[in-house]
């Protein structure tokens, strides 16, 4: 199994004003005068992660790391005013033009591949390749396994869990009801709520238990973000139309990919990423085995490392 680059520092950090209300934090480290690469996080709201910068060889890459609106060091926290898929793309488009970057390699897990497919089909010209993992294309099925009962089947405790909060008669929608307490002015009932989506995520994105979910820890501060962001975004719908990001891969005809899924990931089911791959000529599929969801696992970590490398050959 590869292992995880030496931990690196960046090179630079960028406060970079985006609109009126929303601030990012960007980081760039490696080469300067590397091949671009920028590593799109997951949630959406979950911020960005050191570990990231050590998914590419630093002596090749230069490598950008963001925090998307509303979380990470970026402000204001959890904000969902003008945070939708349409204002992330054009923040990726002012992070490119700010660093001086005239195309690069987008990567990204989980959300932060949907990200990256939603953005190379808007420009694609500014796209040298891709690299995604778990992918999530942000379909009603996906939405309705995850929060509507079908992963639920798998892990019925921990749906328990999930479904404690709300009351009975709201349990037929769950993801409109938790969007209501997470957007509402009840502080406690945020916190109980957000607490409750982190826990039922986090018991799902490894194959082996993490421990850290059996006993119920969260980063409460980090929760709220994941949660109010995803629940807004997810409500609606990720702002894409039902299978946009399928329908679009034409725009992608020309661009080499690497899509990196562990075969019994609980999060986002495999299909996906196989009905990406059969849509996407010049994509590699890797089905990782023996790993789930989290780009953690050595499987998935080693899976990873080789196709950064391997885009460097083949760009």
């Amino acid at each position: 199994m590869r292992q995880l680059y030496p931990p690196i520092n960046p090179n630079k950090t960028l406060t970079l004003p985006v609109d009126d209300v929303h601030v990012l934090c960007v980081e760039e480290s490696g080469d300067p005068r590397g091949v671009p690469v920028v590593y799109l996080h997951g949630g959406p709201g979950a911020g960005s992660n050191p570990y990231q910068r050590r998914l590419f060889n630093p002596e090749h890459y230069r490598i950008v790391v963001f925090d998307q609106r509303g979380c990470g060091q970026s402000t204001p926290h959890a904000a969902l005013r003008d945070n939708t898929t349409d204002h992330l793309i054009a923040d990726m488009e002012r992070i490119r033009t700010a660093l001086e970057i005239d195309r690069w390699v987008v990567s990204g897990g989980s959300w932060g591949a949907t990200l990256a497919l939603a953005y190379a089909q808007a420009f694609p010209d500014r796209v040298l390749g891709l690299i995604v993992r778990g992918i999530f294309l942000s379909t009603q099925a996906e939405l309705d396994w995850l929060y509507g009962g079908g992963a639920g089947r798998i892990f019925p405790d921990h749906w328990a869990e999930f479904c404690a909060p709300i009351p009975d008669n709201e349990r037929d929608d769950l993801l409109h009801a938790y969007h209501r307490r997470l957007t509402g002015s009840n502080e406690l009932q945020r916190m109980k709520a957000a607490k409750a989506w982190a826990l039922w995520e986090t018991h799902l994105a490894t194959l082996l238990p993490n421990p850290r979910a059996n006993e119920g820890e969260v980063d409460v501060h980090q929760a709220l973000s994941i949660a109010r962001i995803e629940a807004d975004y997810f409500v609606n719908h990720s702002y894409l139309k039902e299978g946009q990001l399928l329908a679009g891969m034409s725009a992608l005809a020309d661009i080499p990919g690497y899509i990196v899924h562990g075969r019994y990931d609980m999060v986002c089911p495999l299909e996906q990423a196989w009905k990406l791959h059969q849509a996407w000529p010049l994509s590699d599929l890797c089905i990782v085995p023996g790993a789930g969801h989290s780009a953690s696992e050595p499987g998935i970590t080693s899976a990873l490392l080789r196709c950064g490398d391997a885009m460097l050959r083949r760009i």
